[in-house]
């Protein structure tokens, strides 16, 4: 196994959030794919908000429709009727390369003489910069159709690299070009990709971000989340292994592994990436959340009258620790349920109300009592700060702040956009001075041996490297990675002709 890296420095990353990509496909003759699609990015839309697509093949050609905006936005009665098929892909986007922009919205396609393919991808690779070479060091496109559509605008993504080098397979099956493109391809991905018959998935040898494979009557599907298999009403088969690839078509289901597994699986799924009703690594998720709030409980204990959660991503383990502790739960913010992707900006007076778009207290519940608020993290540490001014407004006499997770100190390069690492409060502050800086009475992070055992994991098999900085996928050079890597190589002399790499029309 190559030796783990740590690294120190800051790098690219503007959002202060936590999201990821949602993946799903779905191989099944006689069933409405394109809907069965739609309800699984549905189900998978807290993995991603900025844009949403779905690739239908009728065993003759692929149809792609995407656009910017959540799943409901995007996609209406009319659309999904008009795509009819046999076979296809979904994804909802949340970008980690490439600038938010339709042109980077997926999945990608990529038309050609021997067939096409699209693709949808959740992570994000660390050789982006090779893959994009080997892009170059292709041959000419004489293979690719012109499909007579408007001019093509160029996509800055890692995951167009990826479907332009799959796409390239003249003397060989798409099923041959994968399993030989595989193993090049460093990093985080969950791949779901499809040619007008066959749907395959790939995950990346550490098993970074989750993929399930389950079973329809007439069918398979794979998925980000074994959620979005519930939700159609699919029964979960297993995980595609690290290191899988997965291939369906008329002949039934193949696999192949392409790499040795060395399983590093996101410690943030359990934290808070994944919905709370999924199963990963055979473990649930809502258990795991439940039992970091009793060991946070356990380990920082305080004489308060309520326990409340940051909906909604807090109420697990907020639960927990009442349930440890013995005092009371409640709920002591409302949540907007209809905030969120907006295109609309806000006005100044507007930022900063900031979080109470999204949350109010409720006074009646928190005047002249001592409070204990359970959150999952703190990135900046802006929201946490406008919470407990809330808290304080709302009458609280104490405000006792609890952390699912331990301080974020290390920028995410597998699939995860948020603050440089100068920007995140645990890297420069302590623990009592974040308190102080937030406005909380207490502050406690569970411990990293206490989160890791609540995910019934052995910690040898989870990545924590953005609480550790220890990096489970050795990383390049710090000019080779970045979210507008591309963008920045398509305005240099030198760099520009690796690209253009072109979605769909």
């Amino acid at each position: 196994m190559p030796r783990r890296r740590r690294i120190r420095r800051t790098t690219p990353g503007p959002l202060d959030s936590w999201n990821v990509c949602g993946v799903f496909g779905v191989w099944a003759p006689g069933e409405d794919v394109a809907k069965l699609t739609y309800f699984g990015l549905y189900a998978l839309q807290h993995r991603g908000q900025e844009s949403a697509g779905i690739s239908v093949s009728n065993g003759r050609q692929i149809l792609v429709y995407k656009d910017m905006g959540l799943v409901s936005q995007v996609f209406d009665e009319t659309t999904l009727d008009s795509f009819q098929g046999h076979l296809a892909v979904g994804h909802c986007r949340y970008s980690t390369t490439g600038a938010s922009t339709w042109q980077n919205a997926q999945p990608t396609f990529r038309p050609t003489g021997s067939g096409s393919i699209a693709l949808g991808h959740n992570g994000n690779l660390i050789n982006t910069a090779d893959l994009q070479q080997m892009v170059h060091d292709l041959p000419t496109d004489e293979g690719e159709l012109d499909i007579h559509a408007r001019d093509l605008e160029t996509s800055t993504n890692d995951t167009s690299l990826v479907t332009a080098l799959l796409a390239h397979h003249p003397d060989q099956s798409l099923e041959a070009r994968a399993l030989e493109l595989l193993p090049k391809v460093r990093g985080a991905f969950c791949f779901v990709f499809m040619n007008e018959d066959t749907l395959y998935a790939a995950r990346d040898p550490e098993g970074i971000r989750p993929l399930v494979l389950g079973r329809l009557d007439r069918g398979w599907v794979v998925a980000s989340e074994s959620a979005a298999l519930a939700t159609i009403g699919a029964s979960v088969v297993r995980e595609v292994e690290p290191g899988e690839l997965i291939v369906i078509d008329e002949g039934g289901l193949r696999s192949y592994k392409f790499a040795e597994p060395q399983r590093k699986g996101c410690v943030f799924e359990y934290v808070y990436l994944a919905r709370p009703d999924a199963h990963i690594a055979g473990r649930s998720v809502h258990e795991a959340r439940v039992e970091m709030g009793r060991e946070l409980a356990r380990q920082f204990p305080v004489e308060a009258d309520l326990v409340i959660p940051v909906p909604e991503s807090g109420t697990p383990a907020a639960s927990g620790y009442a349930l440890e502790s013995g005092i009371p739960f409640g709920q002591g913010f409302v949540k907007n349920a209809y905030v969120g992707r907006t295109f609309i900006q806000p006005s100044q007076t507007l930022r900063q109300l900031g979080i109470r778009l999204k949350l109010n207290a409720l006074e009646h519940m928190i005047r002249g009592k001592r409070i204990v608020v359970v959150d999952d993290s703190i990135v900046r540490g802006n929201t946490q700060r406008a919470q407990i001014r809330m808290l304080r407004e709302a009458g609280a006499l104490e405000v006792h702040v609890r952390i699912s997770s331990p301080p974020v100190k290390w920028p995410c390069f597998y699939g995860i956009d948020f603050a440089t690492r100068a920007e995140l409060i645990a890297n420069g502050l302590d623990v009592d001075e974040i308190a102080a800086s937030v406005g909380a009475d207490s502050l406690g992070y569970i411990s990293l041996e206490g989160m890791v055992a609540a995910t019934g994991q052995p910690q040898t098999s989870l990545c924590t490297a953005c609480f550790t900085g220890d990096y489970p996928i050795p990383l390049p050079d710090e000019s080779l990675l970045g979210k507008h890597l591309l963008e920045v190589s398509l305005q240099s002399p030198t760099m520009g002709r690796a690209l253009p790499v072109l979605n769909n029309p």
